[in-house]
This record gives structure tokens, C-alpha cells and sequence, in this order.
């Protein structure tokens, strides 16, 4: 019986389209690749540096989130959910957890380059090793203990939904105070983006007009150009669904509507992918392409 229920519900069920396996096919792949790349990497970089930590923090927010994607296929393949619905809740709202988890060591990583750009420190790093698993421990211990059981606890619990359809809770929205979170949300998520955006605008205007021609053979420009693939994840994974959310949420209970938020909330997982193309962004093959892109515009 739960077959043809699902059938005649599809249209209505952004969850039951065959974008939505690929999509995720694309994100248990590219992110499990880019974890076990990130981990050559590690070894060899400064373990008391802020932004190596938060690296190694990204490295377990994308791991422990790439656990829960196989459920997610398994759920699209079978059209049935079979794990039970407190499962579901969590898995549900793992994918959110993962985005802002994501967005956070994002902005850690870029604003502590900001610092060491602008020579507000030549460097920031934690004193001793310790220190920077200590600060790891700590935040993991507020997420485990606090963050997460309160999402959960609290994600569907305002109303009732069918056991054997998962990541449906989009009734939750009619509720005021979940709008209102839900906007703040939002609205700090894009302001934050937008800063972020300026400042890395400015630093590479500053640097094209600073060294002109010799770009290219200083550091400092690389490792802002790597800055770049954060900030590209950001336009291109988090803000448009930041963007929708806010057109989404008076319209929650409009089946199309619907659909268009569920596809971009799973875009929002690609960023898994972010530690493959940070280490792709520090090869010498990607390095010489941009020399030799960089060398036809001078010469035309």
C-alpha cells in the first residue's frame, strides 16, 4: 500500500526525483575523494595554525555528513523510508547542521587570512598544539551536546508527519517562530557572504594594481586565490538557497515552491566537494594553467 501512496504523492515529494540521486551520487564520491586527498595534505601543514584546524574541523563536519547520504539514497532508490521517523529527523537535519557547520569554518579560515593580509598579525596560531585540540574539543563538545539534540529534538516536532516519507517537514513553517528563525537565519548568512565578498574583491584589485604584471610569482596571491574557491562554494552553494528561503517560507505550502527549495538546500551538500578542489587549486598543473590563461591576457 505505502508503493502507490508514494506514486500518486511524487509530484509533491521534492525528495522522489531521479536530480536528486545524481546529485547526491556526485557528493558521496567527490566528498569522500576530497576527504582522503585533505589528509595527505595535513600531515605536512602547520598543525598550531587557526586555519589548518579549522581545515581538519571541515575534514569532520564533511565526514560525518557523508555518513548520512547513503540513507538519503537509499530513500530515493526505494521510494520508502524504513528507518524510522526520529532517524529521519536526524538525517534531515544533518544536511542543515552540515551547511552552517561548513559556513562557519569558511569564515574562520577566510577571516583569519584577512588578518595576516592586512598585517593585523603575521601570523595566527594557536601557542601550542594542544590548544588547537583543545579549541577543536570544545567546539565539537557544544555541537554533540548541545547543538545537535536541540535541532533534532526540535526539528518536526510541531506537527505529525507519515513515517515512511522522510524530509517532509515543510508544515513546520506555518509556525511564527520557526519563520522567524528561519529569517534571521538567512539574513545573517547573506550579510556575512556579502562582507566577505567585498573584502576578497578589494584584496585582489589591491594586488592586481600592487604588482601588476609579476602577479603570479608571489605567494601571497595564491593563497588568495584559494580564498576564492571558499568564497565560490558560498555564491554558489549556500546563497541561493539562503536567497529562496526568504521567498520560500510564505509560500512553504506550495507543492512547486517546494520542490525548488529541496533542490537547492541539496545543492547546498556539494560543498563536500570544497577539499578536492582545494587540493586541485594547489597543484602545479592548476598553478600553470592559470600562468598560461594569466600569459595570453597580458600578450593580447
Amino acid at each position: 500500500m505505502a508503493g502507490p501512496n508514494i506514486s500518486r504523492n511524487s509530484s509533491c515529494n521534492p525528495a522522489l526525483t531521479p536530480h536528486l540521486t545524481s546529485l547526491y551520487l556526485v557528493v558521496l564520491i567527490g566528498g569522500l575523494v576530497g576527504v582522503i586527498c585533505i589528509l595527505f595534505l595535513l600531515v605536512k601543514m602547520n598543525t598550531r595554525s587557526v586555519t589548518t584546524t579549522a581545515v581538519v574541523n571541515l575534514v569532520v563536519v564533511h565526514s560525518v555528513f557523508l555518513l548520512t547520504v547513503p540513507f538519503r539514497l537509499v530513500y530515493l532508490i526505494k521510494l520508502t523510508w524504513t528507518f524510522g521517523l526520529p532517524f529521519c529527523k536526524f538525517v534531515s537535519a544533518m544536511l542543515h547542521i552540515h551547511m552552517y557547520l561548513t559556513f562557519l569554518f569558511y569564515v574562520v579560515i577566510l577571516v583569519t587570512r584577512y588578518l595576516i593580509f592586512f598585517k593585523c598579525k603575521d601570523k595566527v596560531e594557536f601557542y601550542r598544539k594542544l590548544h588547537a585540540v583543545a579549541a577543536s574539543a570544545g567546539m565539537w563538545m557544544l555541537v554533540i551536546i548541545i547543538v545537535v539534540p536541540l535541532v533534532v529534538s526540535q526539528y518536526g516536532r510541531q506537527e505529525e508527519y507519515n513515517a515512511t516519507l522522510c524530509f517532509k517537514f515543510h508544515k513546520e513553517l506555518a509556525h511564527v517562530d520557526v519563520q522567524v528563525i528561519n529569517y534571521l537565519m538567512a539574513a545573517v548568512v547573506i550579510a556575512i557572504a556579502v562582507i566577505l565578498l567585498v573584502f576578497q574583491v578589494f584584496i585582489i584589485m589591491s594586488m592586481v594594481r600592487k604588482l601588476g604584471h609579476s602577479l603570479l610569482s608571489h605567494q601571497e596571491f595564491w593563497a588568495q586565490l584559494k580564498n576564492l574557491f571558499f568564497i565560490g562554494i558560498i555564491l554558489i552553494c549556500f546563497l541561493p538557497y539562503q536567497f529562496f528561503r526568504i521567498y520560500y517560507l510564505p509560500h512553504s505550502n506550495d507543492c512547486n515552491v517546494a520542490f525548488y527549495n529541496e533542490i537547492l538546500l541539496s545543492v547546498t551538500a556539494i560543498s563536500c566537494c570544497d577539499l578536492l578542489l582545494f587540493v586541485l587549486g594547489g597543484s602545479r598543473w592548476f598553478k600553470q594553467k592559470i600562468i598560461d590563461m594569466w600569459n595570453c591576457v597580458v600578450c593580447c
